[in-house]
């Protein structure tokens, strides 16, 4: 079924690339009619959230044929009220559910009186529990009245025991956020993207492991969200969105993509491949993305180190600087300052000055 849906689809978005306008033409046909085959699949959640193809349809709600705009929208539509009902009747099965535990319990008093009366003592006790359901009594109450002669003394005990909820006592276990994991990995049918889609499974399968043995704390304590992702899935959203961005692996953008695969899948680049993994670079941003935000935490440290050597050695071979008390700072009115000249325009104009106060590092140049 999802293979089917995913054939399907992928040769509506190829003829609707195709078409340019709003004239009837043989892709502009394709396209329909691969949506009318989308329209008569019978879906549900499941394939819809492993698949993406609500997501990928959007854009030809958009798009600027008619035709294809309006079956898109009508088939966008009907799968998102699909998605409506399952939610509903899943969320309507737990309430029905839930109140039938709530009204279920049937509780029965059994009042249980024991008088004694004499000249000296009386005693009352009162008991009251609940039938059929081994539960604790909820209250027991005694009370005691004495008389000695003309001296009365009374003593009350009352014990008061909390209700104990047989449903409270399970708790229902927690239930992951987002869609179940995928146990294989979802194909397309092209053997050039689907050895795509395989070596990025790879490489995101090895997070985990990378993880939980790398030095940093800060890195470790996010394992229990690492485990939760799934690579298969990330790996399939991954090679859509770059295939739907660049196209094949071997056009016009193939460097582009090279560079990104290269540091998906870089032994020495894990900080980048996790930062995929659990969303904190989104597959929709790859292809934007610059070489210094796929580049490793360890070599972000080393390129800012390379930077700030060379803007000291830069500083360095400048031109010298000469004190002088000729100039007087404007912000803080002392008269402690360096300059240097420099031929900033013709050659017939002056020189321009470049002053900097040594007390307060303030910068100012004139001609």
């Amino acid at each position: 079924m999802e293979r089917e849906l995913l054939e399907t689809f992928d040769a509506a978005k190829k003829a609707a690339d195709a078409t340019a306008g709003q004239g009837d033409s043989p892709e502009a046909g394709r396209c329909l009619d691969a949506l009318h085959r989308l329209r008569d699949i019978r879906v549900n959640t499941d394939i819809l959230v492993s698949t993406q193809v609500g997501k990928r349809l959007r854009p030809l709600t958009k798009h600027p044929h008619s035709g294809i705009q309006a079956v898109a929208s009508d088939l966008f539509g009907y799968w998102k009220k699909v998605v409506l009902e399952e939610t509903g009747k899943k969320n309507g099965s737990s309430e029905n559910e839930k109140s039938m535990d709530s009204s279920g319990k049937v509780e029965k008093v059994r009042p249980m009186k024991v008088e004694k009366n004499s000249a000296s003592a009386s005693m009352k006790v009162e008991k009251r529990d609940v039938d059929d359901r081994g539960q604790k009594p909820d209250n027991v109450k005694v009370e005691k009245t004495a008389s000695n002669g003309s001296r009365t003394q009374s003593v009350k005990v009352e014990r008061v025991s909390k209700e104990v909820n047989r449903t409270d006592a399970k708790k229902p276990a927690s239930v992951p956020n987002g869609p179940p994991k995928l146990t294989s990995l979802v194909k397309c049918n092209d053997p050039t993207r689907d050895k795509i889609r395989e070596l990025l499974a790879e490489a995101f399968a090895k997070v985990p492991r990378e993880t939980s043995n790398d030095d940093r704390d800060e890195v470790r304590n996010i394992l229990d969200e690492v485990d939760a992702c799934d690579p298969f899935r990330v790996a399939v959203t991954v090679e859509s969105a770059l295939f739907e961005r660049f196209g094949r692996s071997t056009g016009a953008h193939k460097a582009k993509y090279r560079s990104i695969m290269f540091n998906l899948r870089a032994e020495n680049n894990t900080d980048f491949r996790r930062r995929v993994l659990i969303g904190q670079v989104t597959p929709e941003r790859l292809p934007d993305i610059s070489p210094d935000e796929m580049a490793s935490d360890a070599r972000k440290q080393e390129n800012l180190q390379i930077k700030e050597k060379a803007l000291f050695d830069c500083e360095r071979g400048a031109a010298p600087k000469a004190t002088t008390d000729q100039f007087k700072c404007g912000r803080c009115g002392q008269r402690k300052t360096t300059y240097y000249q420099l031929q900033t325009r013709s050659a017939d104009e002056p020189m321009t000055t470049f002053v900097t106060c040594v007390n307060c590092n303030n910068h100012w140049k004139f001609c």
